[in-house]
């Protein structure tokens, strides 16, 4: 018997449609659970920034600043030695540079031999004053011979014994006497002048002393030391370079003191006062912040101590809020995390009422 067989023209059975799952409570959960944290995140970091910025003032326009001791040489000269190089740090008495020394040792020598001359002239002028107070002694005595004499002739003339042509003799004499006698006391006042005081205290020894000092004081001047501690910054200086006196020739950037010039809105400046506790965080060392202080408060906005100050009495003005720079002390600097000056940071300053 044979096989029945399947209509040609027969279409297939469509297969069924996917059913669609519904979401899981389980995934609803989540999704609920991760838009709270959200929520709560952001409500914490809101209620922090509103705190902060009820409590304090900050800024990130803020630059470190220290202290910068220009180094320059007080005599000219030939350099001979430079003892540092280029951002050494360096303490106070620290050599730094020397120059040639051989002027001034020579100068110094003629300054002392100058002393010495004028000590000679002192004694030679001593030993003048003696002399004429010795010619003055000895006029006085002629003069008081003399007035004798002429007492005696008075007596002998009004006995007959002497003509009245010797009396006037003996009156010349007396006269001539007295005459020597003023002449030797005007020339000792004359010595004593020109002596003046005496020992160091004489005019003469005196300014030759000073001479000897300043030359001295030149001499220690060849040999340079660093004033501050710090750190060498900008040092070209070499061996052979000549210097001159007053020519800023590097500095010294101390490291004792730092602070951090902060730029606040003038806004902002009516809240911060002088002795205010502030915080500061430099971008160099974003994770260690340092404590800091309010100094003070600059007179005036920065624009208005600028080279060019700004002409607002314009047809064109445009209103900008200015900046007023706040001097704020660093009272905790750290040598494992040194400042550098100019460098930025971010300031923070507790609100004032």
């Amino acid at each position: 018997m044979a096989a029945a067989t399947a209509p040609e023209n027969v279409a297939p059975t469509p297969a069924p449609a996917p059913v669609r799952a519904g979401k899981s409570p389980r995934r609803r959960g989540i999704k609920w659970i991760i838009a709270a944290i959200v929520i709560v995140v952001a409500a914490i970091f809101g209620f922090r920034y509103w705190h902060e910025a009820s409590l304090y003032v900050s800024t990130e326009n803020a630059y470190v600043g220290a202290n910068q001791v220009e180094i320059a040489a007080q005599v000219a000269g030939p350099v001979t030695k430079v003892y540092v190089r280029d951002q050494q740090p360096v303490k106070a008495g620290d050599p730094l540079f020397d120059i040639d020394p051989a002027a001034f040792e020579l100068a110094l020598a003629r300054a002392r031999a100058q002393l010495e001359l004028a000590r000679q002239g002192m004694s030679q002028e001593s030993a003048a004053v003696s002399s004429a107070e010795a010619v003055l002694a000895q006029r006085r005595a002629e003069a008081a011979n003399a007035h004798g004499t002429y007492n005696r002739n008075l007596e002998l003339m009004k006995s007959g014994f002497l003509s009245p042509q010797g009396i006037e003799n003996s009156r010349a004499q007396t006269q001539s006497a007295d005459a020597a006698v003023k002449a030797a006391e005007a020339a000792v006042a004359q010595a004593r002048s020109t002596l003046g005081r005496t020992g160091d205290e004489n005019a003469a020894v005196q300014a030759a002393i000073a001479a000897v000092k300043q030359a001295e004081l030149d001499l220690g001047r060849t040999h340079v030391v660093a004033a501050a501690d710090g750190n060498v910054a900008n040092l070209t200086l070499q061996p052979g370079n000549t210097v001159q006196p007053g020519v800023p020739l590097f500095v010294v950037v101390s490291d004792r003191e730092f602070w951090v010039d902060a730029n606040f809105k003038e806004t902002e400046v009516k809240q911060i006062r002088p002795g205010v506790d502030a915080e500061i965080k430099s971008d160099m060392y974003p994770d260690h912040p340092f404590k800091g202080t309010v100094q003070s408060l600059a007179a005036g906005s920065g624009a208005a101590f600028s080279l060019l100050p700004p002409q607002n009495a314009t047809g064109n003005w445009v209103k900008v809020t200015q900046r007023v720079p706040v001097r704020i002390k660093v009272l905790d600097p750290d040598p494992q995390h040194p400042l550098r000056i100019g460098t930025t940071a971010t300031v923070k300053v507790r609100k004032t009422e």
